[in-house]
């Protein structure tokens, strides 16, 4: 995440060890892998648009049992870099789409969407696309709570959520939490029609789905549709904002909504990713992807 507004921290910032449990093929770009096990029972779910440090063992298990547990605060992210290329996992962020509490003779469980970015068969996925699109069940992964970024006054229940794909779980996530009276607008843009993938949410958001162009740059028809709603369409009096997604739509969304009077402070914003600007990938990785 390369921006973001307050955020609500958790209780605990532990580094936790999971394991895989299943995984589904949702849509063409949409891959569901659940965690639990492990120290899953020590997660405490905060709901919203809760999202996490997620370690992912692509240098094997060596690099798993190294990694710090501070590595999301600079020195232990210091001593995470120093853990050898080819052996350090790969550290990418994540919300929580759904979390299950144990019931019965099953665990706790978290379901973490993954949008699938290129593909292995051409070698063109990142590393967490190519390890969402081949992980097997009882692969170990690491957690580090960071909370939320979706930051309403308390008792508000009119919303204005404004995305690309990167933040429907978010979104999704930030529905199933909102009381069943909540109201307001939900403008998801997604690379295919495949991808709208339906979600619960109360009576009262209308959700909209954005289809883009191949050529058209993530984020761009989202931003024009909120500048283009007209009055009515705006949500109640009061109402906070979710904007979220490629960097420069949270960016420019939020410009137009202080621009328009929304006051600073009913609006979270968070960059998630940036176009032309991809996570490091350490070099072993990048080799073995090339062959």
């Amino acid at each position: 995440m390369v921006s973001f507004s307050r955020l609500v921290k958790p209780e605990s910032q532990e580094l936790l060890h999971v394991t895989v449990l299943r995984r589904e093929r949702l849509s063409p770009h949409w891959m569901r892998v659940t965690l639990g096990g492990g120290d899953i029972e020590r997660f405490r779910p905060m709901g919203y648009d809760q999202w996490f440090r997620i370690f992912l063992p692509l240098g094997g298990e060596e690099g798993m049992e190294r990694i710090p547990a501070k590595a999301n605060r600079m020195l232990g992210y210091l001593k995470y870099l120093r853990i050898p290329d080819g052996v350090r996992p790969v550290m990418r962020n994540y919300s929580v789409r759904a979390f299950r509490p144990a019931a019965g003779e099953r665990g706790a469980e978290i379901d973490v969407d993954f949008v699938l970015h290129g593909s292995v068969e051409d070698g063109t996925a990142g590393p967490a696309s190519r390890w969402a699109e081949t992980v097997e069940p009882g692969t170990s992964v690491g957690l580090i709570d960071e909370g939320l970024a979706f930051n309403p006054d308390r008792g508000t229940e009119h919303v204005l959520l404004v995305v690309d794909e990167t933040a429907l779980p978010a979104v999704s996530s930030i529905c199933a939490t909102l009381p069943a009276s909540a109201s307001g607008r939900a403008i998801i843009e997604v690379p295919s029609l495949d991808d709208a993938l339906e979600f619960p949410h109360p009576a009262g958001i209308e959700v909209e789905w954005i289809v883009r162009d191949h050529d058209d740059k993530p984020g761009t028809l989202a931003l024009a549709r909120l500048e283009a709603l007209t009055d009515a369409e705006y949500p109640a009096a009061d109402f906070h904002a979710y904007l979220a997604g490629e960097q420069a739509l949270p960016t420019s969304a939020r410009r137009h909504l202080v621009a328009r009077g929304v006051d600073k402070d009913l609006i979270s914003f968070c960059g998630y990713w940036r176009v032309g600007a991809a996570s490091p990938t350490p070099k072993s990785q990048r080799a073995e992807a090339a062959a």
